[in-house]
């Protein structure tokens, strides 16, 4: 008769959504958390197009952190329909949810629908719940009192944690009670790995993330970032060759700058990045496509995470 291995107790292991409006800071939240960059940040709202999976252990739990897009309102076209559809399922999929929230204002009309949606979805399934209230180094406190004050009454947060994810201010305790929500279970992944984001993909991240800081208002949200190749060199480098795919015959000049400089300026900045993240020395190579239709392709959301059909 085979003998049945009992489960260890000593560790446990569960999956966190992070939930919120656009730039509310949660990918900022999750960097901090996980120690590293898993996800990127930029001041224009809706960056995070799929979901994002950061990996931390604190003590003797596994705690994957699922950073997802922000839940807006008017979400129209296919992708935005997508990335809020994949940041209901990354909640509806977890064993505790983080509702973050800018502290710093008063709450906004998408910050107000995701709490009424949220509070249906916990009458259905019910999970642990906290309120991280973030920015509160810049926040003035009677904001707070009267911010934290009315989420609490519509939703029975489990705890509010008032935090600043750019400097880890109050992250601990929160990180304490999250471990302790973590159902008893062996560790899904191994102690040393912050994601399960696919390099390519991170690559192809990062560089999106070097445009928005780069070119600021001056390039829209019609652009995505895709890895064509990797190429792992006899002396330790790699080569990366990327697409940016624009909408328009206009844009391509806005990416390319005079001279060149501004995707020059893109490139460097991806490539210093990802050396340092992935240990490696890099030859990174970006080639800007005039594409339309690229928010219909559906390999895209394939690579994403998304769902096509949202």
């Amino acid at each position: 008769m085979t003998e049945v291995s009992p489960i260890n107790t000593d560790t446990r292991c569960g999956f966190v959504a992070v939930l919120g409006a656009p730039n509310a800071g949660k990918s900022t939240l999750v960097n901090m958390l996980v120690g590293t960059k898993v996800s990127i940040v930029s001041p224009k709202v809706q960056t995070t197009r799929s979901i994002v999976r950061g990996i931390v252990m604190h003590g003797q739990s596994q705690i994957v952190i699922v950073d997802t897009p922000g839940i807006f309102d008017g979400a129209n076209r296919r992708l935005e329909r997508a990335m809020v559809s994949a940041a209901w399922s990354g909640a509806d999929d977890a064993d505790a949810i983080l509702l973050v929230v800018d502290g710093s204002k008063a709450l906004g009309r998408d910050a107000s629908q995701i709490v009424s949606a949220l509070s249906r979805r916990l009458a259905e399934r019910p999970c642990p719940v906290m309120l991280v209230v973030n920015k509160v180094d810049i926040a003035k406190k009677e904001l707070l009192l009267v911010l934290t004050s009315h989420l609490n009454e519509a939703i029975a947060f489990n705890e509010t944690f008032m935090v600043s994810a750019l400097s880890g201010d109050g992250t601990e305790p929160m990180l304490d009670l999250i471990a302790a929500e973590m159902s008893i279970s062996p560790w899904l992944y191994p102690e040393d790995e912050v994601s399960d984001l696919p390099q390519r993909m991170l690559a192809a991240e990062i560089t999106r993330e070097k445009l928005f800081l780069t070119l600021r208002q001056e390039l829209p949200y019609d652009c995505a970032v895709e890895t064509i190749s990797w190429q792992d060199w006899k002396d330790g480098s790699a080569r990366i060759d990327q697409t940016i795919y624009v909408t328009r015959d206009s844009q391509k000049p806005i990416v390319l700058g005079k001279g060149g400089r501004s995707i020059k300026s893109v490139g460097e900045q991806a490539r210093v990045e990802l050396e340092e993240l992935l240990g490696v020395r890099l030859h990174l190579f970006l080639h800007v496509k005039v594409e339309p239709k690229w928010r219909e392709r559906r390999a895209h959301y394939t690579a994403w995470g998304l769902d096509f059909e949202a």
